[in-house]
């Protein structure tokens, strides 16, 4: 296992569309993609919105003190990244501009864009050239560029070789845009134009070229620094003319990255101290919705934005993207933050039934993105914070008598006399500190969701959609039968040993929770044993260290959740609950026969718009092992036409045909396979994705088939192993009472199975593929297995 005491994995996000292909591609052992770092992050605001040059030399300030929150590598004065997000200074600017021979227009009416751009003078001149015929094309006016003043003296010789030139970009608001969001949108597609512009101009070879920020609110500041190599650098910074009223500063500490221009924070929305250890399944996630999601605010220009996160870029950039998207798609910045990373709510009871509903409405929506973070977050308008749902991140904050508001990683990062504190606390788990710059006043946490949830009727929605499994009819049609083929036979094909029956299931159903056992194994690595292993095995799951705690699932219970819902997700951008489509809910994953059997019959259903299809999963024997990739592409190409038809929406992956003349695909590799595939064709949330297996019977199967994809399963055959078992259990157990025992367990080790990752909710960990793959061709887990690592074949 790799240790993963870091934060943010080290790409950037245009890193694929304008990344540096040399740095970034996995060589030998190394992969960037699995880079995490730990960092520093504050901002410093006026609540009274009165822009000085002071709040930024405060918050210069409180950089320079988080240094010890950064690092250097073997350079002393090769810093790992810092950077500083203000409000456009709007006085600066104007007298800076009149002397390039420009005159801005009003504030709210231009935008700013800080562009790294590449040394060199004819790939510079291009990305120019790029940047005013895009602006053109859409509807926006250019009113010229600015050569952003930079001192590089205080920067190492390392640092300089990868030194970016600065250029700023002055775009003024046409008059047939109305408000400042309208231009604020229009800018977001700009920007996605011009990035997959150069990337396709150049065939995906970094050129140098980066948007750090381009808005008509903010402005961002950043680089390859030490803390107080920032003022150093950018001579704007100590220019008395340059005042905002806020200001979000980063310190980035990379001790396993390679330190990049482009990584420093903050990004265009937020900066972040923490880690999303659901990262892999969210960009999948955010991948898949891109065929279903629609707005009116976009309307047929949504389809410019595409890619929402890129393949392969960091976890904070991946949030910043997300948040980005979900703010210009029209829901508030808060509201926004929340979806994202909800505080705990399904197994709270002590909260209000409206906030709840809020919660449960949003849950299908959107997964949350889960992981130890404390991330501060700001439009120009608003400034915040938030915790994770465990609150594993320190987040301090005063308030002053001059009404500031000092927010860090840590007290004491301004010298502030105590006399001067009216307030001071710490962010609390899943709460959120937010500032209003328009209203001159901080929101409590208790007032902002209150509003949120009473902004629509959320329970009145929840009512309309929702659906539970376990309050559907039970099937008219007879439950299917038993295999007639002899149990051991059926046990013997899917892998079940007598060690598995005796040490792991007898307990499980005695006990309702796993055996104890010492920690470790001694029987051999599947790729190198010569005994035959289920796929499972070749996947080893990662866990948290160091800085990413792991949660104790017991103790810490309120936050964990097992809640999952099967079949398509609605229109992420569908802010007024218009949508028509039905929520299939689960309280846990492991499905009864009986549970199984009123899905596959929930098209009979009345008033109903789920309807299922069963897909097989095992091939003829005569085809021997040649026939199992043939069988998965007819597999995926049958899971594809059922949703393409729109007569399904749930599709069950079946082995019960499993016989002498019928092979079994693992239900690992058809599950992985026909969730990647349908995510490739943009199809994946429109569709629910259940599992019939005989295979599963251990907390790792279940695992796996969870970690890519699976959003309930139902271990057929370890019900009919724990009914043959029972004589054998010297207890007068029903049937019934066996299995509830056994999934209880199952439930429980799955629990425990997602805390080690620091993961809260199934809803997180569902494709969030946290495993590495041990013994398998890098090109079989490319296909299948898409985004899995694999160092060892």
């Amino acid at each position: 296992m790799r240790g993963r005491p870091m934060t943010e994995s080290r790409f950037h996000p245009d890193a694929l569309r304008e990344g540096n292909q040399d740095e970034e591609t996995p060589r030998g052992l190394f992969d960037p993609t699995r880079e995490f770092d730990a960092c520093g992050v504050g901002f410093i605001v006026d609540l009274k919105s009165r822009p000085t040059h002071g709040i930024i030399q405060d918050a210069l300030q409180i950089l320079e003190n988080l240094e010890h929150r950064g690092a250097v590598g073997a350079d002393p004065i090769a810093g790992d990244g810092a950077g500083i997000l203000i409000q456009i200074p709007h006085e600066f600017f104007v007298e800076e501009c009149a002397k390039l021979g420009f005159k801005l227009p009003p504030p709210g009416q231009y935008a700013v864009g800080h562009i790294f751009m590449p040394r060199d003078d004819r790939l510079r001149r291009h990305c120019e050239t790029v940047w005013n015929r895009i602006i053109r094309e859409e509807g926006l006016e250019l009113l010229g560029w600015r050569d952003v003043p930079v001192d590089n003296s205080c920067l190492s010789d390392t640092v300089r070789a990868t030194e970016p030139v600065h250029r700023q970009i002055f775009i003024a608001r046409p008059k047939a845009i109305r408000d400042q969001d309208t231009f604020e949108r229009r800018l977001y597609i700009a920007r996605k134009v011009v990035s997959n512009a150069i990337y396709a101009a150049y065939k995906g070879r970094d050129i140098g070229h980066y948007t750090v920020s381009l808005s008509s609110r903010t402005l961002v500041y950043k680089g390859m620094f030490l803390s107080y190599q920032v003022k150093a650098y950018y001579k704007d910074l100590s220019d008395k003319r340059l005042a905002s009223a806020l200001a979000l500063v980063h310190q980035r500490f990379s001790t396993n990255t390679f330190p990049s221009w482009k990584l420093a924070h903050p990004f265009r929305m937020v900066a972040h101290n923490g880690e999303i250890n659901t990262l892999r399944g969210n960009v999948n996630w955010m991948a898949a919705r891109q065929a279903s999601v629609s707005s009116p605010l976009f309307g047929d220009a949504i389809h410019k934005l595409w890619p929402i996160s890129y393949e392969g870029q960091s976890d904070t950039a991946c949030f910043d993207n997300a948040l980005e998207f979900l703010v210009m798609g029209g829901y508030s910045l808060a509201h926004a933050a929340v979806m994202l990373i909800p505080e705990a709510w399904a197994g709270n009871p002590l909260m209000d039934s409206r906030r709840r509903a809020f919660y449960e409405y949003h849950a299908a929506l959107m997964e949350p993105w889960d992981g130890p973070a404390a991330v501060a977050f700001t439009d120009g308008r608003q400034i915040g914070a938030t915790l994770d749902r465990n609150g594993l991140r320190p987040a301090r904050y005063l308030v002053t008598n001059d009404d500031r508001v000092i927010m860090s990683s840590e007290a004491g990062v301004l010298p502030i006399p105590e006399d001067q504190i009216v307030a001071k606390w710490r962010l609390q788990p899943g709460k959120m500190l937010l500032i209003d710059l328009e209203q001159g006043r901080i929101i409590s946490d208790d007032e902002l969701k209150a509003e949120l949830a009473a902004r629509h009727p959320y329970e009145q929605w929840l009512r309309r959609a929702q659906i539970r499994v376990s309050d559907l009819p039970l099937p008219k049609k007879p439950r299917r039968r038993k295999s007639n083929i002899d149990l051991l036979d059926l046990q013997q094909a899917f892998g079940y040993t007598q060690e598995s029956l005796k040490l792991l299931m007898a307990p499980m159903v005695q006990t309702g929770q796993e055996a104890v056992g010492s920690m470790g194994t001694d029987t051999p690595v599947s790729a190198l044993s010569n005994k035959p292993k289920l796929l499972h095995t070749y996947f080893k799951q990662n866990f948290a260290q160091v800085t990413n705690p792991p949660i104790d699932p017991i103790r810490e219970e309120l936050v964990m959740s097992l809640v999952s819902f099967i079949g398509p997700r609605p229109n992420l951008l569908d802010l007024e609950g218009t949508s028509k489509l039905k929520r299939l809910e689960v309280s846990q994953p492991i499905l009864t026969n009986d549970e199984l059997e009123r899905i596959r019959q929930i098209g009979d259903v009345p008033d109903n718009h789920f309807t299922s299809i069963t897909i097989d999963i095992t091939y003829p024997v005569e085809q021997g092992a040649a026939g199992m990739g043939p069988a998965l592409d007819v597999i995926c190409a049958e899971a594809e036409e059922a949703v393409r038809s729109g007569d399904y929406n749930i599709i069950i992956l079946s082995d019960r045909a499993t016989g002498p003349d019928r092979i079994p695909i693992p239900s690992l590799l058809a599950t992985s396979a026909v969730h990647h595939h349908l995510i490739r064709q943009g199809l994946r949330t429109s569709v629910g994705l259940v599992v019939e297996t005989g295979e599963a019977h251990e907390v790792h199967q279940f695992a796996t088939l969870a970690g890519y994809g699976a959003e309930a399963i139902n271990p057929y055959l370890a019900f009919e192993t724990i009914e043959a078992l029972l004589p054998q259990l010297g207890e007068n157990l029903s049937l019934k009472e066996a299995i509830k025992r056994y999934i209880k367990a199952i439930d429980k080790g799955l629990l425990k199975v997602m805390s080690k990752m620091g993961i809260s909710t199934y809803q997180s960990y569902c494709g969030a593929q946290i495993f590495d793959a041990v013994g398998l061709k890098s090109s079989f887990v490319k296909k299948f297995f898409t985004g899995t690592n694999t160092t060892v074949e």
